[in-house]
């Protein structure tokens, strides 16, 4: 028996050994599936008992909960039963005097405030469809994303009033009503919500909504777009939902304070992070604005002990001068996307004892990927446990054109271990692609047919990953028509479209590159002069004021004789962006823009030495 034990104890300990050797990230991978599970279970049980979509899941929480403060903004604080009346009183003004109706698409051009969230419950209270809107964009941007979602009406932040006349006057002429976040409005055309919502009950209406179809849109989410401008992206209730689980997966709880300072109009703030909070019963303090400077000193103020991020959000910090304040905050976890290794070691290395829980996302669709270990750089694991519960794959791609690489019977190969793939995932139930708002054809050039066998459907996120020999994934480059520059997506076809509007250039090519010590990358374009033309540098800086969002902007230009095409006349990028903006690299004429001067100056070595060293910020 002794001997039967003693051999029973060996046994297990080599186990233990050649666990802790070969696959020492199996229990972590393990125990991240079970909580996944057990998220699934009580998301299941709460769809028997009629909770089913994210309206309700908040309506419920508020009934759990309604003394709990829910938003805390700019010394305000909203419980739960606040912002739930409020959003009742929302939802009577817009039934009783602008007769919207389930199913009517109502746009909100809004900064980060409390109001955000009860107009856009309010209008789900009536069955609309909500389409969030980017207010950095310029006028003609909007009025087609109004036009591209068939929007009818939008609901304007009284403090952009003054910076969308030009808009107002594109709205009235196509017979979308438009709101204002205020008492009293100046334009005749524009009609105010606030004197009218005081008076409103604060009773849920009666409305007669039909059952949700959980793969049904829910909301419209503008991306960057090929045809040059945003795309409308649907988000079903079933991804909505399912976003609701984030913080808890990073490990929140319902006690947490969550800092939140990304605009609302990103499905980041508004899914992940109210969601987050709303699924958890816990408190969002949520700001207008990030301000590093201030950060440490709101986190101390608000009692703060999780913020979410983006890359950039997290170099700001690392970037400023200490404080007191950081020494002696109550963060224990920070949970984003976009963190880069470098200033993902330098924050823990002065901000320790902050848990990072990198992770990664996307609008369209709802594969995703969380890092719940400690290991600096991933975006997260790509085990067998990670793929029971979102199925996914990388597929090797041609290097040029970034198509994926098929076989002579027309399948798709999978990328290996150590090399760089393009990540793809099954459309099924849980990952549904319901398309953009539009022509069908932008919706299918997100699909790929075929793959694996005859008559499947992968989403093609666009986005190119490494899975290492420890199953780890990292996220190394977005290709297509898009770059991602101080946390938003830029449009090269946009760009492109813009810069062609001036008579000089006869062509142009736009990209990202890359710059030391910046997340994502940022603009550059290849253009081609027309005969007999100079580079008019301070007209472009003046066009592009005008016309696009600052981080939309070529920050530097590479001046050809020609641009280098496909045989079906795409061009060809790659060797662009590998140059990037070096003088002693690229051969061409380079410039920079300063906006100090207002023009594109020539980029000497001198220069480009003080914009790679930091001396230069971008």
């Amino acid at each position: 028996m002794h001997w039967a034990i003693s051999s029973l104890a060996v046994g297990f300990f080599t186990l233990f050994v050649l666990q802790r050797k070969l696959y020492p990230y199996f229990w972590a991978d393990l125990m991240y599936y079970a909580r996944l599970r057990r998220v699934g279970r009580s998301m299941m049980a709460r769809m028997k008992r009629g909770v089913v979509t994210y309206l309700q899941n908040f309506e419920l929480q508020a009934k759990r909960s309604p003394d709990k403060a829910f938003i805390v903004c700019e010394d305000q604080i909203f419980t739960y039963r606040d912002v739930d009346e409020r959003s009742n009183r929302f939802a009577h003004v817009f039934q009783a005097h602008c007769e919207l109706k389930c199913g009517d698409v109502v746009a909100l051009l809004m900064k980060n405030e409390a109001d955000f969230i009860s107009v856009w419950f309010g209008l789900c209270k009536l069955g609309c469809e909500v389409a969030f809107l980017n207010f950095n964009l310029k006028p003609q941007s909007i009025h087609h994303c109004l036009r591209s979602c068939a929007a009818k009406a939008v609901v304007i932040s009284s403090e952009l009033m003054g910076s969308v006349d030009k808009l107002l006057r594109m709205l009235t002429d196509h017979s979308v009503d438009v709101w204002v976040v205020a008492d009293v409005s100046s334009h005749q055309d524009v009609r105010t919500l606030l004197d009218k919502v005081e008076v409103a009950s604060p009773e849920k209406p009666l409305v007669n909504i039909p059952q949700t179809n959980l793969l049904s849109n829910f909301l419209f989410v503008f991306t960057s777009g090929t045809t040059g401008l945003p795309k409308a992206a649907r988000i079903s209730h079933i991804k909505a939902v399912m976003c609701m689980a984030f913080l808890r997966m990073c490990g929140a709880r319902a006690d947490d304070k969550v800092y939140l300072t990304l605009p609302l109009y990103h499905m980041s703030a508004s899914l992940l992070g109210i969601g987050g909070c709303i699924d958890l019963g816990a408190t969002c303090v949520l700001k207008k604005k990030f301000s590093a400077s201030q950060f440490w000193k709101d986190c101390l103020k608000y009692d703060v002990t999780v913020f979410q991020y983006i890359g950039e959000l997290c170099r700001y910090l690392v970037n400023q001068p200490k404080t007191k304040e950081e020494a002696v905050h109550s963060v224990r976890l920070a949970a984003g996307s976009g963190l880069r290794a470098d200033v993902w070691r330098d924050f823990i290395r002065r901000f320790g004892k902050v848990q990072i829980r990198e992770s990664y996302g996307l609008t369209e669709a709802s594969i995703g990927f969380v890092n719940y270990t400690d290991e600096i750089g991933p975006i997260g694991r790509a085990s067998y446990f990670n793929k029971l519960s979102l199925p996914f794959e990388f597929l090797r791609c041609d290097p040029q054109t970034y198509e994926p690489v098929r076989t002579d019977a027309g399948r798709c190969i999978k990328a290996s271990k150590g090399e760089t793939g393009l990540l793809v995932a099954p459309v099924t139930f849980t990952n549904p692609f319901l398309g953009y708002a539009g022509e069908k054809a932008l919706s299918e050039k997100k699909l790929l047919r075929d793959v694996f066998k005859k008559g499947d459907v992968y989403f093609n996120t666009g986005d190119l990953m490494l899975q290492d020999h420890r199953d780890f994934v990292y996220f190394k480059d977005r290709i297509g028509d898009t770059f991602r520059w101080k946390g938003e997506n830029v449009s090269t076809m946009e760009v492109s479209e813009v810069l062609g509007c001036l008579e000089f250039l006869e062509d142009i090519s736009v990209y990202g590159v890359t710059v030391p010590g910046y997340e994502g990358r940022v603009g550059m374009a290849a253009v081609v002069l027309k005969d007999g033309q100079d580079l008019d540098g301070d007209r472009l800086y003046v066009h592009l004021l005008h016309t696009l969002p600052p981080y939309a902007w070529p920050w530097f230009l590479r001046v050809q004789t020609s641009l280098d095409v496909t045989d079906t006349f795409k061009q060809r990028k790659g060797t662009l962006v590998e140059q990037g903006f070096s003088p002693e690299t690229v051969q061409q004429a380079l410039y920079f823009l300063d906006t100090s001067v207002k023009d594109y100056i020539p980029l000497t070595v001198p220069l480009y030495q003080d914009i790679i060293s930091g001396k230069i910020r971008l």
